[in-house]
């Protein structure tokens, strides 16, 4: 089976600066895939990258087994039809109701009628805990539920693979724990591949299944695999640091 993503020699950053070089990853099917590491260490600029906001100042990124860096802007667009992309912020356009901003990628992107788009939007919304708000404005509901407002209308053209930029941030303890229970179940029941940026070791551990970590100080990935594996068997100090969090009074795993 193809990977999702593959990155191989992959540099990124902002002109001159550097700021990862060389990663190699794969993201294989259903994974879902945390990229953590400390502030600055280049997760959501690696999370631009994948989502080809901007380019790699070096390397290749294939998603389903196409090189996406060299591809012509048709290709780019047919596999970013695929990809669905969840912002810190939620990124509801606050103008539109939440029936109006997840109908938005249906309309662009389908040829599907106005019943079946609303038939639509009306699933996607049900899926995500909030049936019976369509008609309800961003400025109207919580925190928790734009973020999960802005998860069905990253759902709507039924992607195959989901980027979460910080999902947990600015959320309570509690609907942080339930978004990390919808985003199980989006991955197992859809079969849906998560890649996720987040420092958030509760998150890290509940939901990932494979991981990449950043490290600032060598510009490097400094460690590839199961969090739950990688704290049981750091490769080296910086990832056990990141991943115990200053408990260190805790026994190391050996």
């Amino acid at each position: 089976m193809i990977n999702k993503i593959t990155a191989k020699n992959l540099s990124i950053g902002y002109g001159e600066k550097v700021i990862i070089k060389n990663a190699d990853f794969e993201v294989k099917n259903n994974d879902i895939f945390i990229i953590m590491g400390a502030s600055g260490c280049g997760k959501s600029t690696m999370l631009k990258v994948l989502t080809g906001l901007i380019p790699p100042l070096k390397g290749k990124f294939y998603i389903n087994g196409t090189d996406y860096v060299d591809a012509d802007e048709q290709t780019k667009l047919n596999i970013m039809k695929k990809v669905g992309v969840l912002y810190q912020s939620g990124g509801l356009f606050s103008s539109m109701t939440l029936a109006e901003n997840v109908a938005l990628p249906l309309q662009k992107y389908s040829t599907y009628s106005k019943k079946t788009i609303d038939e639509l939007v009306s699933l996607k919304l049900a899926l995500v805990g909030l049936d019976g708000f369509n008609d309800y404005y961003p400025s109207q509901i919580s925190g928790g539920m734009k973020k999960r407002a802005g998860l069905a209308r990253a759902l709507a053209l039924d992607p195959e693979i989901v980027y979460f930029d910080e999902p947990s941030a600015g959320l309570d303890p509690l609907s942080s724990a339930r978004l990390d229970e919808l985003m199980q179940d989006i991955n197992q029941n859809l079969k849906t591949t998560l890649v996720v940026v987040t420092h958030e070791l509760s998150s890290i551990f509940a939901i990932g299944t494979n991981s990449v970590f950043l490290d600032a100080k060598t510009k490097t990935v400094q460690a590839k695999g199961n969090p739950a594996q990688l704290l049981k068997n750091p490769p080296n100090e910086e990832v056990y640091n990141f991943l115990t969090r200053g408990k260190h009074h805790e026994k190391r795993a050996e």
